[in-house]
């Protein structure tokens, strides 16, 4: 029992865990809503989940507690992740950064434009734009990490620091376009709140209780706002310290990290895809599989990825802004971009908030399903054949470090 132990806590520290069980939960949701079953899913994501304190009332379905309030988690660690990187990472200088930016910005235009074409004329279909330019990270660095040492290192920090810039396109469309009518008052809390958290890091505050208590607030407001509540995850990140006046002590920013990476990982993550995966396939209609919204999201994903990143690099190398990262071919760089083509929890997340029509859930989901499975199979397949045998470049002194 204890060396099964011993095992099973090894195969959960390992790169590929998050994105395998993913897969699973995905997997699990798929085969339990295609069965006697699927009534018993349904219904126990729509239990009501009522939390009261005075005067506060919050009353939603066990659904929107996880895609409201997990999720917040899940988006706090892409704030903490955003921030490193832009103060000491990949996103510090524009040198390291000019590529996977451009590579970034042209991967999510790309897949808007053909959702767009393929759905224009439909004001409701077109909502959904943005759900094939989101990067699912978990399972890219999955598949990579699946790999080994096949991978060039540089082929590594390219793809994290693409999708880092990736969410963080997400976090401001999601601002910017699935934000619904706002409450002057809550945005004023939440702004008082804000103001807290920048006094405590002013402060030289590293204790974390004091952000958390202050986060909780902010993130309840901003609920209460209209703005999505995951956006407070981002917004509290942001406050918190990356530096620290004792060289010796840890900055809460990377003790935050480190403490949440575990559980958004192997929790949240598989949670949110067990909730929102589940669509039945019994009975669907030839529109729902084949489309426009489904259609437009899976090309949007397998080939609007691939054209974005490969174009928008290929022509950004060749007027000599940037070189190829060290070590890394074209056809590696080819592999990488259709595995940014997974969409999946990305995808489903904001596809919840540009579909509040039950009736396009089906069509959402057998879309980003598709296009994800058949990106990560292509990318998979182009890495594990092209670098066959290869040892990683050894062109840098460390990995880079995963948050998510």
């Amino acid at each position: 029992m204890k060396v099964l132990s011993q095992r099973i806590s090894e195969l959960l520290k390992h790169e590929a865990a998050g994105g395998i069980l993913l897969l699973i939960a995905a997997a699990f949701a798929l085969i339990i809503d295609n069965s006697a079953l699927s009534h018993l899913y349904h219904s126990i994501l729509q239990i009501p989940v009522v939390v009261q304190f005075g005067g506060l009332l919050l009353d939603k379905p066990l659904l929107l507690w996880i895609n409201d309030g997990l999720m917040a988690l899940f988006f706090l660690l892409v704030g903490l992740e955003i921030k490193r990187e832009l103060i000491q990472g990949n996103l510090s200088t524009v040198r390291k950064a000019i590529l996977p930016a451009l590579a970034a910005i042209g991967g999510m235009a790309m897949p808007a434009v053909i959702y767009s074409v393929i759905n224009q004329g439909d004001p409701v279909a077109l909502r959904g734009w943005a759900v094939p330019a989101a990067t699912d990270i978990a399972f890219a660095v999955g598949l990579l990490a699946l790999l080994g040492s096949r991978i060039p290192i540089g082929l590594k920090i390219f793809l994290l620091t693409l999708a880092v810039i990736d969410d963080l396109g997400v976090i401001l469309i999601i601002a910017v376009f699935y934000t619904a009518e706002l409450s002057l008052q809550s945005l004023l809390i939440a702004g008082a709140a804000g103001l807290v958290l920048l006094m405590f890091n002013l402060m030289g505050i590293t204790r974390m209780l004091p952000y958390i208590l202050v986060g909780i607030v902010m993130w309840v407001a901003v609920l209460k706002s209209g703005v999505h509540a995951t956006l407070a995850g981002v917004a509290i990140a942001f406050f918190i310290p990356l530096r620290t006046n004792n060289p010796d002590e840890t900055p809460p920013l990377i003790r935050a990290e480190h403490a949440l990476q575990p559980y958004v990982m192997l929790i949240i993550m598989p949670v949110f895809a067990f909730a929102n995966a589940g669509v039945r396939l019994i009975g669907l209609t030839a529109d729902e599989i084949f489309g426009p919204v489904p259609f437009g999201i899976a090309l949007g994903l397998f080939f609007g990825n691939q054209i974005g990143i490969m174009g928008v690099s290929f022509l950004i190398i060749k007027l000599k802004f940037c070189e190829l990262p060290k070590g890394v071919t074209w056809l590696q760089l080819w592999g990488a971009s259709a595995l940014a083509g997974i969409g999946f929890t990305m995808s489903l997340f904001i596809g919840m908030l540009a579909f509040t029509d039950p009736s396009y859930q089906a069509s959402l989901r057998i879309g980003v399903l598709s296009g994800s499975l058949i990106s990560g199979i292509l990318g998979y397949i182009i890495l594990r054949y092209i670098c066959r045998g290869k040892e990683s470049a050894k062109t840098s002194t460390a990995e880079p470090e995963q948050s998510y």
